[in-house]
Parts: C-alpha cells; structure tokens; sequence
C-alpha cells in the first residue's frame, strides 16, 4: 500500500489515460463489457468493486458491531450531513455555477438537464465503493458496515421525496431493482463472504496467521482492484469524454466543489467532537462520495438516455474515483488531529 499510496496521482492519470485509449484503440471490450449490465448495475465493475471490498470485510469482527452504540456521533454526523444538507447545498451549488455562472455557456434548458443530474447524484449517498475509501484511510470496518446500512435504509425512504421536492417533480420513477442489487451486491454478498471466511480460517489456522498472513497476501487486491476498475469506467465513457470535453469540465466544476464542502463539513464536524479518525474518516467519504449507479438509472429512467441529466451523472462517475482518492490521501495525512483510540471497534485496515 505504501508504494500504491506514494505513487497515487501517477497511477490515476495513467489508468484514466490507458481508459479511454482502450476505449478509442479497442472499442469492442468496453462494448463487449457494457452489455453485462442488470438494472443499470455493470457486472464486471461490481465484480471489481466486490473484490476492493471483501479484505475490508473480511478483518471485521463481526462482534464489534454491537459496540458501534456505544459510539452514536459518528452515525449522527454522517446521517444528519448525507440527508439534511448534502441534497439541498448540491441543489444550490449546482444551480449557482450550471445556471447562472456558466449561463454563456450552457443554454438555460440544458443547464437545467444538467441541475437536475446532480440533484440525483446529491440524494444517494454512497453505498460501495465508501467500502474501498475506508478501507485506504484504515477505518473501523464494522463501523463503516453500520453507517452504510444507516444510510441505505433511510435511502429507501428518503431518496424519491428529496428530488421530488428539488426538481419540483410530481411524480418519479425510482429503479428500486437497482437499490436492490446494489445492496446485495455490496453489502450482503460481501459480508457474508467476509464472515465465513474470517471464521473458518481463524477456527483452522488461528487468529495470528489470519492476521500477520493472510490479511497480508490480500493487501495488493483493493489498489489492484482500484487501478482496474478506474480503467474500465474510463474505458466505457472515454467517447462522451471526448465528444464534450467543454461541457463536461463545466459540469465537473460544481460537483468537485460540492464533494469537497460536504467532505470538509463532515470531517472537521467530526475532529470537534474528537470522533476516532477510523470512525470519522469513512463517514465523511460516504457523503463526499454518491450511489452512481443509482443516479444514472434514475436519470436514465426520467429524462433519457441521451438527455442532459444523465450525462451529469456520468460525469459524477468520472470526477469521483480521483476526487476521492485525493480526499484519501489528506485524511491520511491528517489522522494526527484525531483521538487515537477509538472504544467499541477495530481500527486496523
């Protein structure tokens, strides 16, 4: 991890590049790739994402759970910044730079398509690859596990009435076999893999082995993971990257903004309430980080395929996974303003 880590802003740019040269030079894989689809969900990029989560799951034990009510302010951060501000100042930032900053540039009807992508991409907190984030800050597994299943459950609720509300729409189309999959996908698949493995490794080699030779041999599968999946994502958009290169780094403007202002409010909220770093860390990436694929579905579902709002919500893709990745690297860099101990959960990754 150490020399992944060093490294991190080469490996990004070379595997975005090596993305859309892919996607150029051979199109037929990322083509091939894409017609593996269910519900808007990609198979190989979830088969990517489950391999990035599993060495997470697999070190949690699965007893340190119970202890996370010992420990609420983490879950009051994270569920009170991902749905009674991160929506609405998505709304605003948005509508301020997509429709009056950027109004030359962008036609007032497009500009809303594109308003109306990143309200999407506001109302769904991240569900999988926060699994990934946590994992690179060294977060408290079983925590993270927790505040994730928090939030999908509110989501199931939440996420149709905010963007009825911010898009002023009566009625929505919300792909619920897409919230669906995705959870079982990243939550339950994963967890139960992770647990049955923990247990019956630990039963036959004992916990020293699992955790000096095992958890060591599996350390080079998230970044791998990583790497490979930032390429396919690149690869599958590398022709709309390049088709609206203008409109896609305007689009890309307020989103960065937004993932930062959300990150920030949820990290230094947590730092004020001397919240562990392992538990404030992948609290913080779950807000600053959105459900894509949820996003693009909906768009997909309410406006086209072809519309303006869904190409806000690629662009969510492609701006994430190096955004986030920066974000993993100062909350590494910033662990010291944090308590060390953490009471109630584990705190190695």
């Amino acid at each position: 991890m150490g020399y992944f880590g060093r490294y991190l802003t080469l490996w990004v740019a070379l595997c975005i590049i090596a993305g859309v040269a892919l996607g150029q030079l051979a199109p037929g894989v990322p083509e091939t790739l894409a017609q593996w689809e269910y519900a808007s969900v990609s198979i190989p990029v979830a088969i990517l994402v489950w391999a990035m989560i599993f060495p997470m799951m697999v070190q949690i034990d699965f007893t340190a759970i119970v202890g996370v009510r010992k420990q609420p302010k983490g879950l009051v951060i994270t569920t009170t910044v991902n749905w009674l501000i991160k929506p609405f100042s998505m709304f605003v930032i948005a509508w301020f730079f997509l429709l009056v900053l950027f109004s030359p540039w962008i036609p007032e009807e497009l500009g809303r398509e594109y308003l109306a992508g990143a309200i999407l991409l506001g109302a769904a907190p991240c569900t999988a690859m926060v699994f990934v984030w946590s994992y690179l800050t060294r977060g408290d597994a079983a925590y993270t596990l927790v505040q994730v299943a928090v939030n999908d459950l509110i989501m199931l609720f939440a996420f149709a009435p905010i963007v009825m509300l911010l898009l002023g729409l009566s009625s929505i189309v919300v792909p619920w076999e897409t919230v669906a999959l995705s959870v079982l996908l990243y939550i339950v698949i994963p967890f139960v893999a992770g647990y049955v493995t923990r247990v019956t490794l630990i039963r036959r080699k004992g916990i020293d082995w699992f955790d000096n030779v095992f958890l060591k041999r599996l350390g080079p599968v998230t970044p791998t993971g990583l790497l490979i999946t930032l390429i396919l994502l690149f690869a599958f958009q590398g022709e709309t990257i390049l088709a609206n290169p203008f409109h896609i780094a305007l689009i890309a403007v307020p989103l960065i903004v937004q993932t930062v202002l959300v990150f920030a409010i949820a990290y230094y909220w947590a730092q004020r309430w001397r919240v562990s770093h392992a538990v404030a860390a992948p609290g913080a990436m779950i807000g600053a980080s959105n459900f894509f694929e949820l996003a693009v579905a909906a768009a997909i579902a309410m406006f086209g395929l072809h519309s303006g709002a869904a190409l806000a919500t690629v662009v969510g893709v492609l701006v994430e996974v190096p955004l986030m990745l920066a974000l993993v690297r100062y909350a590494n860099r910033t662990r010291h303003r944090f308590p060390i101990t953490e009471s109630g959960g584990s705190n190695h990754g």
